[in-house]
Formats: C-alpha cells, structure tokens, sequence
C-alpha cells in the first residue's frame, strides 16, 4: 500500500512536471477558441456574399458545358494525378477506403450555375469527388485568374461598404495553408489583401469560391486557439506526420494526471466533517503557500472538468482506431447519387431574369443548384439570405420523396434492410448545428432512416435536395458522448446560450489558473530537482535564555502532510 502511495504522488508530480506548460496552453488557447469568430466562410456567407445571378439568354445548359469540356476535364484530372503525392487519394477518403477504379464511370454529383467576377459558371464536382469549373459562355474549362481573384474579393466586400469603393491587392497563390481543412480538392488558393485594415481572403483558384476571410486580429486569435490547440507549429516545423502522435500521448498522460492529481486531492482535503480532525488551525488542505493552495483547490473542484476535456481529447485522436469513420466515404457518396445523368439537368437552359424573378417571388437568387438521385432530380434557386425556392422545369421535382431517398439509401446499404424511417422536424443528440450554424448548414426538416445492421447505423437525408448529410453507427454515437459532449459541452439545456458561456468559462478559467499553477510547482520542483547537491540546507540553533545550553532547531517547512503534492 505504501507502495502504491508513493507511485500515485511520484506519477502526479512528474507528469504534472512535464505536462504543465501544455495544460496551461490547453486551456488558455481553449479561451481564445470559445470566442474566436471562425474565419473559414461557411455556406450563409458565401450566399451571402455572392453576386446577383441573372441569367441571360445564350448561357449553355449543363449538358453543353459537360460535353464540351471533355478532354480538357479529363487533361485535368490527369495532370492533378500526376501531381498528387502516393496514397493521398486514399487518405481523402477515410481510413479504409480504396481509390477510385481507373474505368469507373464518372458522372454529375453537384451542379452549380452561379456568377464570378461578373462571369457566368458552373461549378461541378463529379462522382469522384473533383471539382471543375465550367465556363456558361463556351464550355471550356476556367481557373480565376490572379485579376479575378481581385475582383472577386472587391465585390465581397462592396455590400458591406459604405461608400461602395474597396481597394483590393493580390498578394501570392499558395498550394496550401493551415487556415482551411479538407479543402484539396479546391486548391490551389489565390490570396487577396483588402484595405489598410489587415484584411485577407483566400480564394479557391478552380472555383472562385471565397473560403476565409480574416483581418490581422482573426489571424492573431487563430494562432492563439486553434494552432497552438492543435499542436499546429509542429507542421511549420516540418514534423506535421508526428502531430497526431504528440496528441494522442499528450492526451493520455494529461488524463492519467487529472486523474492522479483528483486522487491525490481527494485524499488529501479535510473537511472536518462529523467531527474529523482537520489540519492545523483548522485548515481543510495541508497546504500555507500560495500556488499549492491555488493548485489545491482549484484541482478539487475544477479537476474533474480537466479530466474531462484531457480524456475526450485523447479520444479525439481515435487511439488504435477504435472508432469508425463517421462521415460516409465518397465512394458511399458516389453510390447513393448514382451514376445516371438525367436528360432533364443535361438539357436545361437557364431562364431568362425576368421569368426567374416572377418564378421565385422577387427574391435575390445568387445560385441555381441542380441536385440528383438516380434518374431523378430537383432545380434549387439559392437566395441571397439562404431559401431554397424549388424551380419548376419539364422532367424536375418540387423534392424528393421518401421513395426516392429509401432507394438511394438501397444502393449504399446492399442487402441490409431498413429498420424504420421518420421524419425529424427538430434536431436530435446527434444531428444539431454547431454555435454560429443556421439552417443553411444544418436544414430542417430531415428524414432519419434506420439500417437493421449491428451497428445500428443512421442516417440523415434532406428531402428537399436528397443530400445524405450525416450517417451515424454505434462507434460514432460513442463518440460523440466521449468526445463531443464532454469537450464542447453541447448538449440538453447547456447548449442553450448564455448557459453554455457561464457553464464554459467557469470550468475553463479554473482549469486557466490550475494549469498556471502547474506550471510555478513544475519550476519550482525542476529547480529543486537540479540545485546542487553541494549546497546542504542550513540549519540554524539559537539558545534560548531560560536554558542556555539547550539548542533548539528551526525549521521553515511545510508540516509532513505537504511535501507530496505538485
């Protein structure tokens, strides 16, 4: 049992010693991201920010533009084969995933009639997931150029000007950045400054699509929260392949010290209850100095918040792969679209504005969106504000049925059967938007369909453009409790705002101050770790008056209760 004592405080104190610093940053860079506007443009601000549409009489219908870009798309395509390093196609999609077959049959997946820098386009992403912007005009296939990016980025910030005049100056074109995530397949990235104010947008040079807009400020939290939150500067080094390592071990030992150290204090406090002894002078913790109190205290209160959020960042890093991949793949993607190109997209053409502005009501369509599920499809007209107002055209739906979504979900699930499917008009534990999400990102009503497999697999569809939005298994339900719940704290009443900020920054600002406090204890025990042995404490005898040849020692430390905690 002594044993077991002196590893449980050993184990505490220098892990705590080795770890103290990067809790500190843990908790404070997680501050800064609780209250750091995103700066990667979501779906509402892109609509938002888009140009008016407008379609004009002699635009080509999708069909024209697909089949007259043929052997410039697949020319592309080739070229960013050739390009791309071994094994990245495989990493895209999912762990798991097998590339795509070299005869496998390419089709529409999303399509996309939009204007940029004043040009009409379409913007498509096939069946493989590769994006290409097709010209309206004359069906070739277009890249913004280095002058359009600039153009694009003045009329993004135009609405929003009070004088109507923005300077904008291209700047470089980079392959990447840590700015965007999971966005490769619209790479590489025109960057644009705006202003005298530090502003600065990145643009995707295959679409135009405007992905991050940020001033100096935005850039100084980011750096602040997110890359220094996720081991970031790692990969400026050119160590990136061991950043999910240093997290997944970083987060088990910080969870194997919040659990020690809530051990520790547990055995340590003395409330004095029915009777107990306490400390001396009545104390409940053995500790006089300052920072081991702080420590104290704020560890025994605050310290199963830490255990919480150091053990569902540990399984955010999925140790040993012990969950599956949420998302589905694009392969699964592909397969619940379907490989069919319906006559009725192929051959539309767009109409004219004034037949378009009767058809939506007077509303700001800055998009019209084709959406397919095997032979069937709808026309969207995207507003300006987010509606999704279905066109009517020969051959097209006001929406997909339920009919329609089940086959989808057949040509993905293989012989599992449906177990039960339903209509969701609010959100659940599992589909739900993020903080600063609307119904743009995350659209009701939605159709919740059921596998009878053993992993009791979900799955999200939007009946109005047939999107599979989210599919959920056993291993992602689990997930989303260990790690999503106990990390953002979004779920029942404390997602509602202002709860989630009083429960958030109570929780976080105790875990501020223990990892401050962790980090005097680390220096103050790696200096006496490191002092020379040589210099032997000094005892110091005084002789008293009423007994001058009695010596009596005196010492300044802490009672024996104190010397095992750090």
């Amino acid at each position: 049992m002594k044993f077991l004592n002196r590893l449980l405080y050993q184990v505490h104190r220098w892990l705590g010693v080795v770890l103290a610093l990067f809790m500190f940053v843990w908790f404070f860079s997680g501050l800064v991201i609780m209250y750091t506007t995103p700066a990667t443009q979501n779906r509402s601000q892109q609509l938002a920010h888009a140009e008016t549409l407008a379609p004009e009489l002699g635009w080509l219908s999708l069909g024209e533009a697909w089949n007259l870009s043929t052997e410039q798309r697949q020319a592309a395509a080739e070229k960013r084969k050739q390009n791309k390093p071994a094994g990245e196609a495989v990493r895209a999609e999912g762990e798991g995933a097998q590339p795509a077959k070299a005869d496998a049959v390419v089709s529409i997946a999303d399509a996309r009639l939009v204007r940029n820098a004043g040009e009409p386009l379409w913007l498509i992403e096939d069946s493989l997931g590769q994006r290409f912007t097709l010209s309206a005009i004359d069906g070739t296939l277009r890249e913004t150029s280095p002058e359009q990016a600039v153009k694009i980025a003045e009329n993004w910030f135009a609405a929003n000007s009070d004088n109507g005049l923005i300077k904008a100056s291209y700047l470089d074109i980079v392959p990447s950045t840590i700015f965007l995530r999971n966005q490769e397949a619209l790479s590489p990235f025109h960057h644009v400054a705006i202003g005298d104010d530090g502003s600065e947008l990145l643009i995707s040079s295959r679409t135009g699509e405007v992905l991050h807009v940020s001033t100096s400020v935005d850039r100084a939290f980011y750096y602040a929260g997110n890359w220094v939150h996720l081991f970031k500067p790692l990969e400026s080094i050119g160590l990136g392949s061991i950043r999910r390592d240093v997290q997944l071990w970083s987060g088990l030992f910080a969870t194997i010290a919040a659990l020690t150290g809530l051990i520790i204090g547990w055995l340590r406090w003395r409330p004095g209850f029915a009777g107990k002894p306490t400390y001396s002078q009545g104390r409940t913790q053995p500790y006089r100095e300052f920072w081991f109190k702080w420590h104290f205290w704020t560890g025994l209160i605050g310290g199963t918040f830490a255990l919480f959020w150091a053990f569902s960042g540990y399984i955010d890093t999925n140790p040993g792969k012990l969950f599956s991949q949420g998302n589905p793949s694009k392969q699964e993607l592909a397969r619940y679209s379907g490989n069919a190109l319906p006559q009725a997209m192929l051959n539309w053409l767009p109409v004219l504005p004034v037949e378009l502005s009767v058809a939506v009501d007077g509303a700001d369509v800055v998009e019209l969106a084709w959406k397919k599920l095997g032979d069937d499809v709808v026309l969207l007209a995207n507003t300006r504000e987010g509606q999704r107002l279905p066109q009517v055209a020969d051959g097209t739906r006001a929406e997909f049925s339920d009919e329609l979504l089940l086959a989808a979900v057949g040509r993905i699930a293989g012989k599992t059967p449906v177990a039960s499917h339903t209509v969701l008009n609010e959100y659940d534990s599992y589909y739900y938007p993020r903080h600063r999400q609307s119904l743009v990102e995350k659209p009701l009503p939605v159709v919740l369909v059921t596998l009878a497999d053993d992993v009791g697999t979900q799955l999200y569809l939007d009946p109005q453009d047939g999107k599979l939005l989210s599919k959920i298994d056993s291993s992602a339900r689990v997930v989303r409790w260990l790690y999503s719940a106990l990390h953002h704290w979004d779920f029942g009443w404390l997602y509602y705002r202002p709860i989630w900020d009083a429960w958030m920054l109570t929780w976080v600002l105790f875990g501020v101050v223990l990892g401050a406090s962790s980090v005097v204890l680390g220096w103050k025990r790696l200096r006496v770790t490191f002092k020379s042995k040589a210099k032997k404490p000094v005892t110091k005898r005084y002789k008293t008056e009423n007994i001058p040849n009695v010596a009596v020692e005196v010492h300044t430390q802490l009672e024996p209760q104190t010397q095992t905690q750090s």
